[in-house]
């Protein structure tokens, strides 16, 4: 089972979020960014390299905050999603076409695919401010 990796990027108590651009079924969707880990990396050292692919950012690996099953090329695998409150560089679109800086309770009105649903659940369960 491959796994996939995710960060909650957290700064002045907002989150970063990022619009998928790839063509497919998740076009246009909003998601925590991260991505597919590959063969002999940890999932953390995953999760770094994407955010520099991804948005150009040096980031620090913060705690586990959940992991949420789903699909993957029709083969299940599990999604970890890790705090990131330290990281160097200015997000940049590399890989998405927009991304936003939002509150917990602003989470809700983005088109989010439904297997990121549980995390912003335990997110404005656990921390609404």
């Amino acid at each position: 089972m491959s796994n996939v990796a995710a960060a909650i990027i957290e700064r002045n108590g907002k989150i970063l979020i990022a619009q998928r651009s790839k063509p497919g079924p998740l076009y246009g969707k909003w998601e925590f960014p991260g991505g597919k880990q590959e063969p002999g990396e940890t999932i953390q050292d995953c999760l770094r390299r994407e955010l520099v692919e991804e948005l150009g950012i040096q980031a620090e690996i913060g705690d586990h905050f959940c992991t949420t099953s789903l699909t993957l090329n029709s083969r299940p695998c599990e999604m970890l999603i890790f705090w990131v409150t330290s990281f160097t560089g200015e997000p940049q679109l590399f890989d998405h076409m927009a991304m936003a800086w939002v509150t917990i309770d602003e989470l809700s009105s983005y088109d989010f695919p439904d297997t990121n649903v549980p995390i912003i659940e335990k997110l404005q369960t656990n921390l609404r401010t």
